[in-house]
């Protein structure tokens, strides 16, 4: 009986840990509450679907996105033509991912959530956020969803096209680098082995840099991207070494003045470290939990002997 009584015991306490743990994790979501409220100054939000939606996937993405009235927002499909006109893609590429883009003021900085990042598999919310900056889009909230499991690259092409409409236009070399970043960021991911925080705080870091020391040749870009790799301790190949000069080379040829978006660079850099630090502890954690299931199992076994 007193054998029954331990295990119960034990058991009340394993409940209790679990149901103490699950506090450590939080939502991925915006977490806020939904209110459609029309912006009479900027207007109202534009939700840009992947062509290759169904109509019940497509309401499934409003779901994610919060639209819960389609006549509050602008909608628009972003086609696999849109693909080859802004960035020189595949015209049989599939486009699922898709984005809602709140127009916010000037100053008020660039805002990414990307709703369902289980989704998403290759692109962070930092990764779009350096993507966009590159591309010029500098005060906006951006809302990212898929149905189904993709990179996330076609949502890209949908927020370029949600600023080409109605008079508006970004700038068609910009808008390739800025893909050719992404591309670059996700290659790194993947060849590399590097870990997606990392990739994004490189490229943020040598952003910083060209800011602050306006490179006037190809020579002076490799050189930073260098001093980058160095100081983060990074080894990569001739190759990725190359891509990445030749990458900053084409921002300083289109003149990019990442000056301008400086603080936004620090706000990308400060939340990349947060994640990193919060990886950090985690492994901590977890290492904690297993010490305690391995210090439970063998009390049970004591029980028995």
């Amino acid at each position: 009986m007193k054998r029954w009584v331990k295990l119960s015991f034990i058991l009340m306490l394993v409940i209790g840990f679990l149901s103490t743990a699950t506090t450590v994790f939080a939502s991925d979501g915006n977490g806020e509450e939904s209110g459609e409220v029309i912006n009479e100054k900027l207007g109202v939000p534009r939700v840009v679907y992947g062509e290759t939606l169904t109509e019940a996937q497509k309401d499934q993405v409003r779901k994610l996105l919060e639209v819960e009235n389609p006549e509050s927002v602008d909608e628009y499909i972003v086609t696999a033509e849109d693909l080859v006109n802004y960035i020189d893609g595949d015209p049989s590429s599939r486009m699922y991912s898709s984005a809602k883009i709140t127009r916010t003021e000037e100053g008020s900085g660039l805002v990414i959530n990307v709703v369902n990042s289980e989704n998403i598999t290759q692109v962070t919310n930092e990764m779009y956020a350096n993507a966009l900056l590159t591309a010029g889009v500098e005060n906006a909230v951006v809302d990212v969803a898929s149905p189904v499991k993709v990179t996330g690259h076609s949502a890209l092409t949908g927020i370029y096209k949600a600023f080409n409409v109605e008079g508006e236009s970004l700038d068609k070399d910009r808008m390739e680098v800025a893909n050719e970043e992404l591309d670059v960021a996700t290659d790194l991911a993947d060849e590399e082995g590097m870990d997606q925080e990392k990739v994004s705080d490189l490229l943020t870091q040598i952003k910083q840099q060209i800011a602050e020391q306006n490179p006037a040749t190809k020579e002076e870009v490799e050189q930073i991207v260098q001093e980058q790799l160095d100081k983060m301790n990074i080894e990569l190949s001739e190759e990725d070494r190359q891509m990445l000069t030749n990458l900053f080379e084409k921002m300083r040829n289109i003149n990019i003045d990442f000056d301008n978006v400086r603080s936004q660079l620090d706000d990308i850099a400060g939340d990349i470290r947060s994640k990193l630090d919060e990886v950090a502890s985690n492994e901590g954690f977890w290492q904690g939990v297993a010490d305690f299931f391995n210090r439970l199992i063998e009390g049970i076994k004591g029980l028995f002997n």
